[in-house]
Order: C-alpha cells, then sequence, then structure tokens
C-alpha cells in the first residue's frame, strides 16, 4: 500500500475519533456523564457499540481522547534540550501566552464547560491518572531513564498538573484571564525554578558516582 493511501486512511481515522468524542462530550454536557449510555452514543454517532470500542476502549476515553495529543507532548519538548525543565517553563509559558486549554487559563465558555465536565465526574478524574502516568513515562524515557528521572518526571508532571488546576478554578470562579494571567506566570517562574534548582540531571542518564577508596 502506498505512503500516499496510509496517509488518508490515517487521517480518515483521526477525522472519525473526533467526530464521536464530539458528539459524546455534547451529550454528557447536556445530560450528565453518567446519565448517558455507550448505546446512546453510538447511536447518535451512527456507528455500532463495537465500532464504538474499537476506537474507545472505555466511555471514559470518549472525553479523554482530547487528551491524547498531549500525552507525550513533554517527552517531545525535552528531546534534544540540554535544559530539559528550562524548555518545559518556556513551553508552558508559551502556552499561558497562547491561553492553551491546556494550562487551565481559557474562558471560553466550551473549554469551561468541558473542564468542568471533566474535573466534576470521578470516573473521569480517575481515567485521566492513566493518561498522567503514561506521560511521566514517556517523559522520564525521553529524559535517559533510571529512577532519577522517573522521579523527576513524576515532579514536572505534577507541577504542570497543579498549575494548570489553579488556573481553571480560578477562571471557573469568574477572575478575568487578565488578572489570574499575571499570577499565572509568576507562579509557573517560581515552580519551575524550584524544579531547575532541585533536579540535578541533565537529560541523559544520571551520572554513575564511584565510591572514594580509604
Amino acid at each position: 500500500m502506498s505512503s500516499g493511501n496510509v496517509g488518508l486512511r490515517e487521517r480518515k481515522r483521526q477525522r472519525m475519533y473526533q467526530a464521536v468524542s464530539d458528539i459524546a462530550i455534547g451529550l454528557f454536557l447536556e445530560k450528565g456523564f453518567d446519565a448517558v449510555s455507550v448505546a446512546e452514543v453510538a447511536a447518535a454517532a451512527e456507528i455500532s457499540k463495537p465500532t464504538l470500542f474499537r476506537y474507545f476502549p472505555t466511555k471514559e476515553d470518549l472525553v479523554l481522547h482530547r487528551f491524547a495529543d498531549h500525552e507525550d507532548e513533554p517527552a517531545r519538548v525535552v528531546t534534544g534540550a540540554t535544559a530539559p525543565v528550562a524548555a518545559l517553563r518556556r513551553h508552558f509559558l508559551d502556552g499561558l501566552e497562547r491561553c492553551d486549554p491546556v494550562t487551565g487559563l481559557n474562558d471560553r465558555p466550551e473549554v469551561l464547560a468541558f473542564h468542568s465536565l471533566l474535573y466534576g465526574t470521578p470516573a473521569l478524574v480517575a481515567r485521566l491518572y492513566g493518561y498522567q502516568e503514561r506521560s511521566e513515562a514517556a517523559l522520564a524515557g525521553a529524559l535517559g531513564g533510571g529512577l532519577e528521572t522517573r522521579l523527576a518526571a513524576g515532579q514536572i508532571i505534577a507541577v504542570q498538573r497543579i498549575l494548570a488546576l489553579e488556573n481553571w478554578r480560578r477562571i471557573a470562579a469568574g477572575e478575568p484571564v487578565a488578572e489570574v494571567r499575571t499570577d499565572a506566570v509568576s507562579a509557573a517562574e517560581r515552580a519551575f525554578g524550584v524544579l531547575e534548582a532541585g533536579l540535578p540531571y541533565r537529560a541523559g542518564p544520571p551520572e554513575r558516582h564511584t565510591p572514594e577508596m580509604r
């Protein structure tokens, strides 16, 4: 099969993912996550339940599909970087400047509604941890592997999650983006500064120290 055909097939597959996810999220926002069955989503998308489950293994994945593209984003950012934490800090600050929904600093009604659905549904919050664990694993691999980098990756992903959640909570409470942004940038600078000072590693495997002979 030609590469053009493979590319077309993948684009069609991605369009199907997006279309079904959008339909499901619309139903969940209208009726509530627990009130909508997978069969109802399949019927609305005009596909069979088995077909739906081929694309989305669980009901929760219908919502969390929107995070799929971001799962290995930290790993992509640090790949080839000589100062990984600094690269991640720049990336997060750039996201704040763009009001990227992933940073929590976005007041579009549809974004606020999506985050309210996500954080207000225990099953979705629980499933989200699986995405975060895979993100940590990918980041640790990009940093060189080993226990030290796994610990570092866990701290980095936690910082990003907490910063974004705080931004979303303030926006959801009615604070203007312009007011939250200043604090959000300051908090990100401080948090990544602490990470940079406290994570004594560089891209690549941690150094092995030979005990001194006495």
